[in-house]
């Protein structure tokens, strides 16, 4: 086991950015306590930005509509007094119990923490993009095999394959062949079958533009690839008859959607059912004192999964929590209408 030289110091540690993590920043700031936050995405805001970023949510209490976007930037703006600390793309690897009752948390990118609670929030798990399985073609990922789009102008200028079925697949191809700031130098769809997951509408914007020959569509799976020097130059495509096409390229872009992964949270030996965490319902503690789980990733009687619900469960676990982080201390529960304390920390 690694040897950690200057772990980060919290009282709170968040293991997931989506709604319910975040509004877990908001009640424990309250209480006077702040927290870090570490997330398997590249940004904020779970499922609800990576799955259905401009869907409409009709549930969320006196918001009538809003999509998840506009709901993670809300509640960052909540948040924001708090100064919460966001460590993002990388997953929680590995958890000790220390003598003293803190946890050493380690992440798969080597940062390190040692805090008095941890808080689960991950959903149904981390949100992993689904990725190709070609030996070899990992080592390119970052330079010409991507699986986001972090900025457009990556790929402005460039012979880009992407690879997917839905919406946000054939937005993206669409988006690089219109937009005149980002324009890729040609567009090549793949996907391994004629037929996609996506809106009607978005299928014939996308077919049209094939037949104006402004992008290309080819029916098939990526079987292998061809590299130039230490570059990727060709991937070669299997088509629905069995022919191999070889397709130059400059950019691999794969969007194939996402997958939940429970990951380490599996080995971490707290109490499970169906793959999630068993909870007290009053403080939403695991069955490890001082570890809650708060979210789609927790199971009790009655339990359902909506963001409201983990509204309540991120409340209840941060008082549970203050009375470890504060022992001995009386924690009353104060309004944010009246109380002096709360408008303090809250800066208004």
């Amino acid at each position: 086991m690694k040897t950690d030289t200057s772990p980060l110091e919290t009282d709170a540690l968040i293991v997931g950015a989506g709604p319910v993590g975040l509004f877990q920043v908001f009640e424990l700031g309250l209480l006077g306590i702040q927290a870090h936050v570490v997330d398997a995405l590249p940004w904020a805001g779970g499922q609800c930005v990576e799955l259905y970023a401009d869907k409409p949510i009709y549930d969320i209490p006196a918001v009538q509509v809003c999509t998840g976007r506009e709901l993670t930037d809300r509640l960052l703006k909540q948040i924001a007094p708090f100064d919460a600390t966001f460590h993002f793309e990388q997953l929680v690897s590995e958890i000790e119990k220390r003598d003293d009752g803190r946890f050493l948390v380690r992440t798969s990118r080597g940062q390190s923490f040692l805090t008095r609670t941890i808080f689960i929030a991950a959903g149904v798990g981390a949100f992993l993009p689904r990725t190709l399985k070609l030996e070899g073609l990992e080592s390119f990922e970052g330079t010409q095999l991507f699986y986001r789009v972090r900025d457009p102008s990556d790929f402005a200028g460039k012979s880009l394959v992407i690879v997917g079925e839905d919406d946000a697949a054939l937005d993206c191809a669409m988006a690089f062949v219109q937009d005149s700031a980002h324009r890729a130098q040609s567009v090549t769809l793949i996907h391994r079958r004629d037929g996609f997951r996506a809106e009607p509408n978005t299928v014939a914007q996308m077919r049209a533009l094939c037949a104006e020959q402004k992008m290309e569509f080819i029916a098939g799976q990526i079987t292998g690839f061809e590299t130039e020097g230490q570059r990727l130059s060709t991937i070669q495509v299997s088509g629905v008859d069995g022919t191999i096409r070889p397709v130059p390229l400059d950019a691999l872009l794969v969007l194939q959607g996402l997958s939940p992964k429970l990951g380490p949270v599996a080995d971490w030996g707290l109490a499970l059912e169906r793959k999630q965490l068993q909870v007290n319902t009053e403080t939403f503690s695991t069955s490890e004192s001082g570890i809650y789980a708060v979210g789609d990733i927790n199971t009790y009687p009655g339990k359902k999964k909506l963001i409201l619900c983990g509204f309540h469960e991120a409340t209840l676990a941060a008082f549970g929590a203050a009375t470890l982080i504060f022992p001995g201390e009386n924690i009353q529960l104060q309004y944010t209408t009246s109380s002096t304390e709360l408008h303090r920390r809250l800066g208004v």
